[in-house]
This record gives structure tokens, C-alpha cells and sequence, in this order.
């Protein structure tokens, strides 16, 4: 168990990503740190295992307080393992000395006993065919995939993962995410700084929401995505599962928009493939349709939304004046995305809406494997 008691920490140049942390972390918990960047989740995690060095308060591992002088960092350093964003193996050694290693010379185990451990461990994460290659010829995902087994193979008590998918490609995150839901149900004890919330909501029992500093929140992922009490994380969940936007202009930012979509994507594991086809609704029915034929009296109202139960991708679009009927497009390409049998349609008017829409076209993609 860990107790965190009044932890800040404020460096040289007076910013204060900690103010003041207070937490206990019990043994098999699986702790998701979610928050806007900047709100001190990696430096907390670089505290817990003094790679930072607190500026006050305490962190007392099994009763001991590791922020006093004459504690021995080195042997409680062995009881955490981490996780960085960058993989930092050994890029002149091979994967197998690289996860051999750390177990020699800091554990003191024999060549064999490290070679055996290494091996099971490479088995695990899927990459024992890999043993003998170097760093530079592995994916991302792959290296990250090593980085792990090398931390798993020290056997640490708590493992501190920070941003560990942030540097891959969306198409190598999958793999090392999967790693890391099967460490989380073998019961051990994880803290994991992440972006990825449908990631932190599916692996974890306790959701951290950090802001300015603190613990702004903190519940089961349940009660932070589904029902936050307080108001900044209301605001920041509800970004995270939907976007909004009002459009009032024909010079509104399309290419602004499709990176967002596509950060968004990211974020919540949606195919590019099904984003692109989101996007292309979009332009022709806002941008191509709507907006020519509403003059100068612009407003339209787009929200972009994703269900993780059902796993759909959703596109609602509100608007004022003539009704465009979505099955008239002239454009072929639109109309064979709404021929597809993963694509639903709806056109609705809407009656008594406060801010005076008068219609409704609601798109909804839906993913099937081939």
C-alpha cells in the first residue's frame, strides 16, 4: 500500500504542477490519471518512484516514508516499475539483453535465471520470435511491448505507466493496450497516465481527474464518465465523448475540424475508416447543401458523438430555413455511403426547440469486420 499525504512540488522557475496530493493506493488497485496536459499527472507518477523529488509533504511505501534522508531509494525503487512514453531500451543490445540485464546486474540473478525469466516474459506480450533482433528494427509498438516485459521481469510491486501509447501510431496502440488489460487481470497493483479514455474506463477501478494541480475528482469510472459531480469535470468529460459545433459562417474551418475528428478518433479507438465516412456526410450535407441555401442567415448545429456500448459513431446536424432532403445529394460518393448497410439515416423537423431549429438529420455509422 501507498499513502500519498500533502505532496507538492514546485520547481526552479516557481510552476507548481503539484499543490497539494492526497491519495492511498491499496494493494490490485488499477489506477487511470486522466486530466488536460499540463494538470501535473506525469510528475506525480515521477514522484511516487523519486525520479522528481517532492518539495514537501510525504510518500510512505509499506510504512516506510521514502522522502526522508537515509531511506534507500534504490531498494524501493525495485518495488516500482515504469513505463515511459519513449521506450528507452538499450538500442546496442539485443531485446533478450535488454530484458536480461536489469534482472543481472540489480537483482543479482544468474545469466540462466535472467535469460528463463526474460523468455517467459517475451511469450507473454507475443514477441519471443523478436529475442535476438535489435531495438531499431521492432515497431513502436513492439519496442513498447519489450519495455514492459523488461519492467514486468524486475517483479515490482506497483507498475507507473506514463503516457505508455501516446508515441505510437493509432494502429500500434491496440497492442500494447492489450498487454496491459491482461497485467490488469492478473492483479497487479498500476497507475497509468492516459489519454485514452475508453482505454482507462474499460482496465481500471479508480479514475483520477487532476486539474490545476490536485485531485479535482475521483471515483469508479463509472461515477467520472457517467455521473462527475463537479462542474470542470463535467466540462471535460463531456468534450471527450462528444464535439460540438455551430456553424454560422461559410468560411467555417472544415480542415480544423477533420483534425479534431481525427484526435477524437484516436482518443476513443474509432476506425479512420469510419471517421472519413463521417467527414464526408458532413461536408455534403453542411458544407455542400445546407450552407448555400441559407443565404446569409448561417446556423447550423453539429454534435459528434460516440457510443461505447453500442459502438456507434453518431452525427447529429440542427439547422434553420429550407429543408434539404439527404437523399437528393448529386454526389455519388455520398450516395453510396448512405447505400452502405452500416449507415442509418433519419430526417425529422423539430418543433419548439429553444434555439429555433427547425430541422434534423441524424447519421449514424456503425462498424462490422470484415
Amino acid at each position: 500500500m501507498i499513502e500519498i499525504r500533502h505532496l507538492r512540488k514546485v520547481f526552479d522557475d516557481d510552476t507548481i504542477p503539484l499543490k497539494d496530493i492526497d491519495i492511498t493506493i491499496n494493494d490490485g488497485d488499477v489506477i487511470s490519471i486522466i486530466g488536460p496536459s499540463g494538470t501535473g499527472k506525469s510528475t506525480l507518477l515521477r514522484c511516487i518512484n523519486m525520479l522528481t523529488e517532492p518539495t514537501s509533504g510525504s510518500i510512505i511505501v509499506d510504512g516506510q516514508d521514502i522522502t526522508q534522508r537515509g531511506c534507500n531509494l534504490n531498494e524501493i525503487r525495485k518495488k516500482m516499475g515504469m513505463v515511459f512514453q519513449s521506450f528507452n531500451l538499450f538500442g546496442h543490445l539485443t531485446i533478450i539483453e535488454n530484458v536480461m540485464n536489469p534482472q543481472i546486474t540489480l537483482l543479482g540473478r544468474s545469466r540462466q535465471e535472467a535469460y528463463d525469466k526474460a523468455m517467459y516474459l517475451l511469450q507473454q506480450v507475443g514477441l519471443a520470435s523478436k529475442v535476438f533482433n535489435y531495438p531499431d528494427e521492432l515497431s513502436g509498438g513492439q519496442q513498447q511491448r519489450i519495455a514492459i516485459a523488461r519492467t514486468l521481469a524486475m517483479d515490482p510491486d506497483i507498475i507507473l505507466f506514463d503516457e505508455p501509447t501516446s508515441a505510437l501510431d493509432p494502429s500500434m496502440i491496440g497492442e500494447v493496450q492489450s498487454v496491459i488489460k491482461m497485467l490488469a487481470k492478473s492483479g497487479r497493483t498500476m497507475m497509468i497516465v492516459t489519454h485514452e479514455m475508453d482505454f482507462a474506463r474499460k482496465i481500471s477501478n479508480r479514475i483520477l481527474f487532476m486539474y490545476d494541480g490536485v485531485i479535482y475528482e475521483e471515483g469508479t469510472p463509472r461515477q467520472i464518465f457517467e455521473h462527475p459531480q463537479k462542474e470542470i469535470t463535467k466540462r471535460f468529460i463531456q468534450r471527450l465523448s462528444s464535439l460540438t459545433y455551430r456553424i454560422q459562417s461559410a468560411d467555417f474551418d472544415v480542415e480544423a475540424m477533420n483534425d479534431e475528428l481525427s484526435a477524437y478518433g484516436e482518443k476513443l479507438l474509432i476506425e479512420a475508416e469510419r471517421l472519413s465516412k463521417l467527414s464526408v456526410a458532413f461536408e455534403e450535407i453542411c458544407m455542400n447543401n445546407i450552407v448555400p441555401e441559407s443565404g446569409d442567415d448561417i446556423d447550423i448545429l453539429v454534435k459528434v458523438e460516440y457510443s461505447e456500448k453500442l459502438d456507434i459513431l453518431s452525427m447529429l446536424v440542427c439547422y434553420k430555413g429550407v429543408k434539404f432532403d439527404v437523399t437528393t445529394s448529386g454526389s455519388k460518393l455520398f450516395q453510396n455511403l448512405l447505400a452502405e448497410p452500416t449507415t442509418e439515416l433519419l430526417q425529422t423537423d423539430v418543433t419548439d426547440d429553444p434555439m429555433g431549429y427547425e430541422h434534423m438529420v441524424t447519421m449514424r455509422f456503425r462498424w462490422v469486420e470484415e
